[in-house]
C-alpha cells in the first residue's frame, strides 16, 4: 500500500495556472477509482485534486489539512456515513460533499441531503459527467438524479403535510389577528390603524412581532403564510386569541417580491 500511503502523506502537485481552480479530494476505497478521477480531471484547467485517500479517518483528515472546496467520498469507507458527513461538516461547514454511492436508496437519498450532502453519484457516471457535477456543485447546484429529486421532494412534502403539535404553534391575540386580516385585504397601515382604534406606529410595531412569531419577513409572505394555513378561515372580527401553525417548512416561507420595502 506504499502509493496509498504517499497520496495521503501530502497533497497532489497543482498544474501550472491552477491556483484558482476548484480544489478537490478523492475519497474512495478503491484506486482505479482514484486513479481514473485524476486522469479525467488532469485535462480540465478549472479542476485540481489536492489529496487522495483511502480511508473514513484519513478522509477527515484531509478535510481538516486541506483548503479544499469539494470531496468526493465514498459512503463505503465507513459504517456510518451519516455521521461521517457530519464530522466533515462540522470541521468544514463550508466544504461541498458529493458521495459516491453503490447504489441509491430512498432513505438514504433523503438522509444524505438533509445532513449537508450537494450532489450524488454512482460509479458509473460518465467522465464528462462527473466533471460537470464537480462544477455545478462547486457553482451551488444540486446534483441528483431525477429519481432521487422525486425522492427529496416527496419527503418535504410529507414533513410539510404532517399536523403541527401544540408545542409547535404560536398564539396571536385578538389585535393581532384584527392587524393580519387588514393586511390580507390589502390596507395600508394607517388604515388598519383607524379600524383597531389605534396609531399608524403602533401597527407597525404589532407588524414586527407578528413576522417573529410566524417566522416571515414581510406584508407579502405574511399573506402566503396566511392563504398557507388558512390563519383567518375561523376569524369573524376576533375576541378571542388565535392559534397559527409555527412555520417548519419551505410552505412557510414563500418568496417575497420587494423585500425589505414590503416589511412594516
Amino acid at each position: 500500500m506504499a502509493y496509498d500511503e504517499a497520496e495521503q502523506a501530502s497533497p497532489i502537485e497543482p498544474d501550472q495556472g491552477s491556483s484558482d481552480a476548484i480544489r478537490v479530494i478523492v475519497a474512495d476505497g478503491e484506486p482505479i477509482f482514484r486513479v481514473g478521477v485524476r486522469k479525467i480531471v488532469a485535462v480540465e484547467d478549472d479542476i485540481r485534486i489536492v489529496a487522495q485517500v483511502d480511508s473514513a479517518a484519513s478522509a477527515l483528515t484531509a478535510v481538516g489539512r486541506y483548503d479544499a472546496d469539494l470531496i468526493l467520498y465514498e459512503t463505503g469507507l465507513s459504517d456510518a456515513p451519516h455521521e461521517a458527513i457530519s464530522s466533515m461538516m462540522g470541521v468544514a461547514p463550508s466544504l461541498k460533499i458529493v458521495l459516491v454511492v453503490a447504489e441509491l436508496t430512498e432513505a438514504d437519498t433523503v438522509e444524505y441531503f438533509r445532513r449537508g450532502v450537494r450532489g450524488i453519484v454512482t460509479r458509473s457516471i460518465a467522465p464528462d459527467l462527473l466533471v460537470r457535477c464537480i462544477r455545478k456543485v462547486h457553482a451551488g447546484e444540486t446534483w441528483l438524479d431525477s429519481k432521487g429529486v422525486n425522492w427529496v421532494i416527496e419527503a418535504y412534502r410529507a414533513q410539510a403535510a404532517q399536523p403541527t403539535s401544540p408545542r409547535n404553534r404560536v398564539r396571536l391575540t385578538p389585535k393581532e389577528v384584527q392587524i393580519v386580516a387588514g393586511v390580507t385585504q390589502g390596507l395600508r397601515n394607517k388604515e388598519i390603524a383607524q379600524e383597531v382604534g389605534t396609531t399608524e406606529q403602533v401597527v407597525k410595531n404589532y407588524l414586527r412581532k407578528i413576522y417573529d412569531k410566524l417566522g416571515v419577513s414581510d406584508r407579502l409572505e405574511l399573506a402566503l403564510y396566511c392563504m398557507h394555513h388558512r390563519l383567518l378561515e375561523n376569524y369573524s372580527g376576533g375576541d378571542a386569541n388565535h392559534t397559527a401553525a409555527q412555520p417548519n417548512s419551505q410552505a412557510a416561507s414563500a418568496p417575497a417580491g420587494g423585500g425589505s420595502n414590503t416589511r412594516g
